[in-house]
């Protein structure tokens, strides 16, 4: 099920090269932190629960349960990482093996890694596509990447610190 994620904060994206890990295909993707008190939160979990009672029907609460113990679901409490803003939000990674539509604050026009957005910190719109998986590997609820919009600036991530001032090599001799 589609789902379409409004002003949440980006982090970690791979949106222009895919990256690799271990043994994967390489993947386009990005991490979403949606706000606690964000009504895209109640429309998350409303999705998810659909997903899972059309996957698994009468059992779908059971399994939940265990997915949720095991963290095989998509969506996960913010509390739980050390990383900067995290602590006041839920997150949810999406990742997909074709490359997402990215675009600017006009919803159409394109944008490119050279452009320096989006990035991690900055504000974004974003679709997402909420599926189960119940294969030889094992049960889960994923989410696949499918599009991302810059929607406005806001603090980067892992911004560097500010520079001590040096003086300049006349100075110094």
């Amino acid at each position: 099920m589609k789902i379409q994620l409004k002003k949440v904060r980006l982090s970690f994206p791979a949106l222009f090269v895919a990256k690799s890990f271990e043994d994967n295909d390489p993947k386009f993707e990005a991490t979403f932190l949606i706000d606690k008190n964000s009504p895209v939160l109640k429309e998350m979990l409303t999705t998810i629960e659909a997903v899972a009672k059309e996957k698994w029907g009468a059992k779908a609460d059971g399994i939940m349960k265990t997915l949720h113990t095991a963290g095989k679901v998509c969506l996960r409490d913010g509390a739980d990482k050390e990383y900067d803003g995290y602590a006041n939000a839920m997150y949810v990674k999406a990742s997909s093996k074709k490359r997402p539509l990215v675009v600017d604050l006009d919803g159409k026009t394109p944008l490119v890694e050279a452009d320096g957005r989006p990035y991690g910190g900055c504000t974004v719109n974003g679709y997402i596509d909420i599926w189960a998986m119940d294969n030889k590997f094992g049960k889960r609820i994923c989410a696949s990447l499918s599009s991302v919009q810059f929607a406005a600036d806001g603090e980067p991530f892992g911004a560097m610190a500010t520079a001590d001032v040096f003086e300049s090599e006349e100075d110094l001799t």
